[in-house]
Order: structure tokens, then sequence, then C-alpha cells
């Protein structure tokens, strides 16, 4: 009796790989979505707190954390299903297209707190 996984497109591509594969795999998508919700709670914390930082610039910083934090979910569900397709398929694993958003929206919102330092 086999039952149906989701998602097919990832679930019948090739063989059933090593469970603590496929198991770090899924750890690693749920460690983004952790990341995902900090992203969104600092957006909100730095605008609900009102530092003293420029007004425009805050509300910049805080709405770019919170889109980010909308954004990686599903890079980290695309992420998660690539690597699991080439787990089950024996080839090379992906590269991660996540942390290359996050460090540029890291860095990003680090140039416009410090500009909203600056100007205040």
């Amino acid at each position: 009796m086999s039952r149906s996984r989701f998602p097919s497109s990832v679930y019948r591509t090739g063989d059933e790989p090593d469970a603590r594969f496929s198991l770090a795999n899924e750890r690693t998508f749920l460690a983004w979505n952790r990341t995902a919700l900090a992203l969104i709670a600092g957006g909100v914390a730095l605008e609900a707190l009102g530092l003293d930082l420029h007004p425009g610039l805050r509300l910049a910083a805080s709405l770019i954390l919170i889109a980010a934090g909308l954004v990686v979910p599903v890079l980290a569900w695309r992420e998660w299903a690539r690597t699991e397709r080439a787990l089950r398929s024996s080839s090379p694993l992906p590269g991660s297209a996540t942390s290359i958003a996050l460090a540029i929206t890291i860095v990003l919102v680090a140039v416009l707190v410090l500009l909203g330092i600056v100007l205040r």
C-alpha cells in the first residue's frame, strides 16, 4: 500500500535517500523559517519602538525586514525541494540562493540604520 507524498514533483524523483539527509534538509528548511520570523519581528520592533532614527530610513529598514520575512520562506521551500530532488537522484547539491538574498538584505538594512543614525 503506497501513500502519496506532497509535493509529488519532489517525491516522484529518483530513489529514497538516507533518511538522515532528508531530515537534515528539513531541519535547514525549518531554520530558514525561524530566520523569517526573526526578520519580521525585527522589522516590527524597529518601527514599533520608535527609535531615535531618521523616520523615513527607519520605516524603509522595517519594511525591508518584513518583506524579507515574507520572501525567505518561499526561497527556503524552493531550496528544500531542489535539495531533496538532488538527494533523491544522487546529484550534486545546489547552492543556496536564500543565503545570498539574506546577506544582501542584512547589508541593506544595516546601511539604512546607519544612515538613520547619522542623519537624525
